[in-house]
């Protein structure tokens, strides 16, 4: 029917080299989405989401770097609308 069923053809080694490159590429995208699930740690964000100015004060008071008066007077501007940037 096909005439030649023991040798290949320019098409049949066109379509295997392809089909070879092709299934390489998905072993070698696999093994590396694999590694990078498997090493990334369990605490680490998959996104980083910025952190609101309230709560970048509460850690900073938490750690000691502020006292309660300058924590509260700071989140009172944070809290106010038309805050005048020009005061220290």
């Amino acid at each position: 029917m096909y005439g030649n069923h023991h040798d290949m053809t320019g098409g049949d080694w066109f379509v295997t080299s392809v089909g070879t490159v092709l299934f390489l590429a998905l072993l070698i995208t696999v093994a590396v989405l694999l590694y990078r699930a498997l090493t990334r740690s369990p605490q680490q964000p998959r996104t980083q989401v910025p952190a609101s100015p309230e709560r970048l004060l509460a850690e900073r008071f938490a750690r000691g770097e502020i006292d309660e008066e300058e924590y509260w007077r700071r989140l009172s501007v944070l809290r106010t609308d038309g805050v005048d940037l020009t005061k220290p």
